[in-house]
């Protein structure tokens, strides 16, 4: 039997290779060690399976399926694995070394976060689930204790492939671990034991719950307890429990909270959008709150320890195990009678074939054993001709696949199968996986694309789309993309975010106002404010002087840009001659006045019996502004 997941392992050399340094936190299914990859010469957690479960053959032989599964899985914010493995030590699991602390005792603090980093955490967490829900993997056991945050902030998913391989018969061992994970369970898992992404949905939707109100959403003295809750009980609401949670994220998590699964997104990453989307519209102050205490009796559980920051040990010797030779070849005797002859022979005329047959039997023996062996060669951060060389001196068959790798450059080799040390018969194949180098995806041209033709573009080649933001634009249509960040061409990582600037259409500009402005100035005014001036045909206005604007169509109001202005230009006051009306009468003088668009004025001399005009005021021949008054003397 294993022995138990305890700090006795400490010191302890894994599989010729994970030394275990020190004991960092024990949990209902394992314990975490802080150890060294004797081979990479780097940092490792060791997770080693409590002995009750190490015992259970089907728990063992799915547990070695998933943990292969998650090996594949290759994102930033998921815990890597490394390796899996099993000795008389236990069967342990050994993955990514992350300093830091968990969600947890983040949680835990009693200093609350702000929405900003709540929703920072619980971004970065919902891209690792996308990835693996891409690639057809599904948590099942999403908690704080399961989101670490590492000392420069990352986020990162841990424990995919332990998650998966527990059952729920395991799973219900320990009620007082269990509580920690219960809290987190969808319906369907209580109800039927089965899970998919939407699981996982509603599970990170309880966690920005808890982060968002500083409480868990599900909570209660026994598992059964909290398990009957989420099958039969309402689950509150953000805003229920803090109406001052902005109401959109209180949206996001109560359609992730729904206990009908097809009620709640599909997936992480429809979750990852509408999180995005919900965040596009918050205010800094929003997004800088932090949960209100609660009342009391409110507070969860004590806090899971689940993860100590510890310093660094050092191994001060690394001891290699040794190898025996064969001692010797083991002579038979001769034990027949001696025999009668005419002459005598000594026995020792035997003896050359005799050691002879010993040296063949020795040889073959020698040659159908050790003779066939040999060992896998360290290939690892080697040129694929050096790789060819290495292999075919230790009498292997090399085949090669190659795989992208974020730190190894491309055409170096990774890593082998059988790894680096094996012990395998000659001719045996050796796979030896080969560096293309770090994954990139190139940013597509999104210009002219609405918002969700540009999702479902950045989808295609494994980008999503970021932050959304809008801006007038005079050539790209409304709702359309003017711009992304990256710009197109970028290469990007798998999952990474582009932000994008979508088209607010042209900028409305005020129109200004331009009468009574000389015309090259109100032309001047009118260009710089981004209009095209007409003008109209010049006018006669007594008020405006000559070559002013009189008047301007639209004359207020706002336009845009290149929208055209028509200007009316003054030719000044109309002038016309007074008419020479001497010796008419008046009625003929008024007429004639009149007539040239003059005002007329009478004065008459002692009544005017003769009716007739002798003078004018101005003179006739005189040119006065049209409209003018000229008065007559009639006598």
């Amino acid at each position: 039997m294993a022995r138990a997941a305890t700090a006795d392992l400490v010191g302890v050399l894994l599989d010729g290779r994970y030394r275990v340094l020190e004991h960092l936190a024990d949990g209902g299914m394992a314990s975490v060690y802080l150890g060294t990859d004797l081979r990479l010469d780097r940092d490792v957690a060791i997770k080693v399976m409590r002995p009750d479960l190490a015992a259970d053959e089907q728990f063992v032989s799915r547990f070695r399926r998933e943990a292969r599964s998650a090996a594949r899985l290759a994102h930033p914010n998921v815990v890597a694995v490394h390796d899996q493995g099993e000795s008389a030590d236990g069967v342990f699991l050994v993955m990514e070394h992350v300093p830091g602390q968990t969600l947890r005792q983040v949680l835990d603090s009693g200093d609350g976060l702000r929405v900003r980093a709540a929703l920072d955490i619980v971004q970065d967490a919902l891209a690792g689930l996308a990835a693996a829900h891409r690639a057809g993997l599904v948590h099942r056991d999403i908690k704080p204790e399961n989101v670490l945050i590492r000392e420069d902030g990352a986020v990162k998913v841990a424990d995919f492939g332990l998650a998966r391989a527990v059952t729920s018969q395991t799973a219900t061992g320990a009620t007082g671990v269990l509580l920690g994970t219960v809290s987190y369970l969808s319906p369907e898992q209580v109800q039927r034991g089965i899970a998919d992404a939407r699981s996982d949905v509603y599970a990170i939707g309880l966690v920005l719950f808890e982060m968002l109100t500083g409480r868990k959403a599900v909570d209660g003295e026994t598992p059964i307890h909290v398990a009957f809750q989420h099958v039969h009980g309402d689950t509150p609401t953000v805003h229920g429990v803090d109406p001052q949670v902005p109401l959109a994220l209180c949206e996001v998590v109560d359609s992730a909270l729904q206990r009908d699964p097809d009620l709640r997104p599909r997936d992480a990453g429809e979750l990852l959008e509408r999180v995005a989307r919900a965040r596009t519209g918050l205010t800094d102050a929003e997004l800088d709150r932090r949960p209100e205490p609660g009342p009391p009796g409110t507070d969860g559980p004590e806090p899971h320890r689940t993860e100590r920051q510890l310093g660094r040990p050092t191994v001060a010797q690394r001891s290699e195990p040794t190898e025996g030779a064969l001692s010797g070849v083991v002579v038979p005797q001769d034990r027949s009678p001696q025999a009668t002859a005419p002459q005598r022979r000594s026995p020792l005329r035997w003896l050359p074939v005799l050691l002879l047959l010993a040296a063949g039997a020795a040889a073959g023996l020698w040659y159908l054993t050790i003779g066939q062996v040999t060992t896998v060669p360290d290939v690892a951060g080697q040129e694929l001709t050096g790789v060819e060389a290495r292999i075919a001196d230790a009498e292997l068959s090399l085949t090669t696949r190659e795989a992208f790798d974020e730190e190894v450059p491309a055409g170096v080799a990774v890593r082998s199968t059988p790894v680096a040390g094996s012990e395998t018969r000659k001719g045996s194949e050796v796979v030896v996986i080969v560096s293309k180098g770090p994954e990139r995806f190139a940013v597509p041209d999104l210009l002219g694309m609405t918002q969700a033709e540009a999702s479902e573009a950045l989808g295609r080649v494994e980008l999503a789309a970021g932050s959304v933001s809008q801006a007038f634009d005079e050539d790209v249509p409304e709702g359309q993309v003017r711009s992304s960040s990256p710009e197109a061409g970028a290469e990007l990582r798998r999952d990474a975010t582009v932000d994008l600037v979508l088209s607010k259409g042209p900028e409305p500009i005020p129109i200004p106002s331009v009468v009574q402005q000389p015309v090259a100035a109100a032309t001047a005014t009118l260009e710089g404010a981004g209009f095209v001036v007409t003008r109209a045909e010049d006018v006669f206005d007594p008020k405006v002087p000559k070559g002013a604007v009189v008047s301007q169509e639209p004359a207020s109001g706002t336009g845009y840009r290149g929208d055209t202005v028509t200007v009316t230009v003054s030719k000044g006051p109309e002038m016309v001659t007074v008419p020479d009306v001497d010796g008419k009468t008046e009625a003929q003088a008024r007429s004639a006045l009149e007539g040239a668009g003059l005002t007329v004025s009478v004065q008459k001399f002692l009544g005017g019996p003769l009716d007739r005009v002798r003078a004018t005021s101005p003179a006739s021949g005189t040119r006065v502004v049209k409209g003018s008054t000229v008065t007559i003397l009639v006598v």
